[in-house]
């Protein structure tokens, strides 16, 4: 049996969280996304966007989540020495939280980054030896 939570009886609060990964690069790959040589476009300008579209279309996704009216999301990148730190903050006010939405974003970023680059990374075989997306994660989860 599967179903959805009833959370009528739960009061609306304010509600944050923030989810994090990581996809590691080849050096090469990050200078390229750096200098904005990347053939697909700005990698970054397009993994926010994915980012904040995939938060928006969670409930779409993931099928038990509650459609919920999202009141900020930000996106945050951090360049590493191996790959590329993405961080997403989700904020609601509503009756459940919002750490799936943060954790999509998270993933969309990620998953938009790897499509952006997929190019340089291959090797001669069309494999991704170095290639991974790792670490995602729920950061931090407020209520109220």
């Amino acid at each position: 049996m599967v179903r959805m939570v009833d959370i009528r009886s739960k009061p609306s609060v304010s509600r944050v969280a923030r989810a994090s990964g990581f996809i590691r690069l080849k050096p090469e790959t990050l200078q390229k996304i750096k200098a904005g040589e990347v053939p697909k476009g700005d990698v970054l300008v397009v993994a926010q966007t994915a980012a904040i579209l995939a938060v928006k279309r969670t409930p779409e996704l993931i099928p038990l989540t509650h459609k919920i009216t999202i009141t900020g999301t930000d996106v945050i990148f951090k360049s590493e020495k191996q790959g590329i730190h993405v961080e997403v903050e989700v904020k609601s006010t509503g009756q459940t939280g919002v750490e799936m939405e943060a954790l999509v974003g998270v993933t969309g970023a990620l998953l938009t980054i790897w499509d952006m680059v997929k190019s340089l990374e291959k090797d001669e075989a069309g494999q991704y030896p170095t290639t991974s997306i790792e670490d995602i994660r729920v950061l931090k989860k407020v209520k109220g």
